[in-house]
């Protein structure tokens, strides 16, 4: 074969190529369809149910994609973020998380996104389920008092963040402008018995931690990532006390997590719970057995559970300061019979000094043996109180009475104590939860009940605390205890 003819073949075959490709190329628009691609809407438009966190739309319940309307609504409102604490956020939908979104993989979804005539701002959207440029944020720059809308396939199953994208995008985020979308596979999930809906976020103001007033955003703080506040759901103990979560033992949970930044990662977890499922950053893999699960800034999880046993369930990011200290805390209350065969509760609770229990113990048998032969001195009291003491709270209150500051209070020239010492014997026999003012600062942590120490051990160890640490003085006797033992009364509540 001479070269020519070589040259000739070889570049036919070249030209059968591209034409082949050039082919298959110009046919893809029309015949084929994308992965997630079931066909055109079908049947009327639906309006999508939009609803603010803590909970979640129904499921969709189609067997065909549909066309859905969303319309959703920027608002730049104050609200509180702590006790005390207010903050300027920018909104969608009027709450932090916005409001969440649920469709049908292969939906067709029309958004409307509309800013209120009140804000400042100039808003859009970037929803992370978009496939199209930013997400849909090039098409929904809505200045205030005006509405933008666009149309997108939803083509890939999942659980997706959507947030604000206008420059300065950290900023917009910052003060609350994320959420979520969920779209269901075209079987849609497994059935539970509760959907919640949890939203992560970290917040940058002038003030401290919980210092009162109005609190601008910090930008400083925020470049370098160091936020006041780590929070579920916008605002501290949005997700506690009568806003606490529900569930009943033995019934499936399945959680929403997302996380808006700006800035950090969140570690989530729930104490005393071990996820059975864990569908990470939202995809389709799933992870089982879990304890503790990464969710990125910017990025969400699914996290699903039986509840099995009665109590307070705590989730926290377990970047662990940020539950205590700057308020990344939520309670969900399981309520039902126990089952001592999977957790007993406590069986006992008894004092142990270790190599200190000699010199240690000395002086709570002194005070034992007087007491029963009716020659108990208060410092026979104090001797025996200081010793439980340093075995039993100090762990939480400090061997100084000077508590952690903003964690537990002072027993050190206790105001609260001042009030009414007697009360304290309450405190110690049923445990105190919810906000309480100590020397001018406020609390909001849990004791835990203590009435597995005797009549003897509360009376010397309240009257060790009320003549220490510059406190006023005073004593508790063992008769005091057992009356107040008797009295059926529910847990002291917290005074300010």
């Amino acid at each position: 074969m001479s070269k020519t003819l070589k040259e000739i073949l070889s570049s036919a075959i070249i030209a059968i190529g591209l034409l082949s490709a050039y082919g298959a190329s110009a046919a893809t628009p029309a015949s084929a369809k994308s992965a997630g691609d079931f066909g055109p809407p079908q049947g009327a438009p639906i309006r999508a149910v939009l609803t603010s966190p803590p909970h979640v739309p129904p499921p969709t319940n189609r067997k065909f994609p549909a066309k859905v309307i969303v319309e959703l609504e920027v608002m730049e409102k104050e609200m509180p973020i702590s006790e005390g604490v207010s903050y300027t956020f920018w909104t969608f939908g009027g709450t932090v998380p916005g409001s969440f979104i649920r469709v049908r993989q292969g939906d067709t979804v029309e958004f409307h996104l509309k800013n209120h005539p009140s804000s400042k701002m100039p808003h859009n959207i970037d929803l992370h389920g978009v496939t199209g440029p930013g997400g849909g944020a090039a098409s929904s720059f809505t200045a205030p008092g005006h509405e933008s809308q666009f149309t997108f396939k939803a083509l890939n199953e999942g659980i997706y963040v959507y947030h604000c994208a206008t420059a300065p995008v950290g900023m917009h985020i910052a003060n609350g402008m994320y959420g979520l979308i969920l779209v269901e596979p075209p079987e849609g999930l497994s059935k539970v018995d509760h959907e919640y809906y949890v939203m992560q976020g970290d917040f940058y103001t002038t003030g401290k931690y919980r210092e009162k007033g109005n609190q601008p955003f910090d930008m400083e703080k925020a470049i370098d990532e160091k936020p006041t506040y780590v929070l579920f759901n916008g605002a501290e103990g949005a997700l506690t006390g009568d806003k606490a979560l529900k569930a009943k033992t033995n019934e499936k949970i399945r959680l929403f997590v997302g996380n808006g930044g700006p800035n950090l990662v969140s570690s989530f977890h729930v104490i005393g719970a071990i996820f059975d499922k864990v569908r990470y950053e939202g995809g389709s893999n799933v992870q089982k057995n879990v304890q503790t699960t990464l969710i990125p800034s910017g990025g969400a999880a699914v996290v699903e559970y039986q509840t099995k046993v009665p109590g307070s369930y705590v989730m926290v990011d377990h970047s662990i300061f940020r539950a205590f200290n700057k308020g990344a805390l939520a309670i969900m209350k399981v309520e039902g019979p126990e089952n001592k065969a999977i957790y007993s509760g406590k069986e006992v609770d008894s004092v142990y000094l270790g190599d200190r229990a000699a010199p240690n113990m000395a002086s709570v048998t002194t005070a034992t043996a007087n007491a029963a032969s009716g020659t108990l001195t208060v410092q026979d009291q104090i001797n025996a109180g200081k010793s439980l003491f340093n075995g039993t709270c100090s762990v939480c209150h400090q061997a100084n009475g000077a508590g952690l500051p903003g964690v537990f209070p002072p027993l050190a020239k206790s105001d609260y104590l001042a009030a009414d010492a007697k009360r304290a014997v309450g405190v110690v026999l049923r445990g105190l939860s919810g906000k309480v003012t100590v020397n001018g600062k406020e609390y909001d942590s849990v004791m835990p009940s203590m009435n597995q120490l005797n009549d003897d051990e509360v009376a010397n160890i309240l009257t060790y605390v009320l003549n220490s640490w510059d406190n006023a003085g005073g004593r508790v006797t063992a008769g005091d205890v057992k009356a107040e033992r008797a009295k059926a009364v529910p847990k002291v509540a917290a005074e300010h």
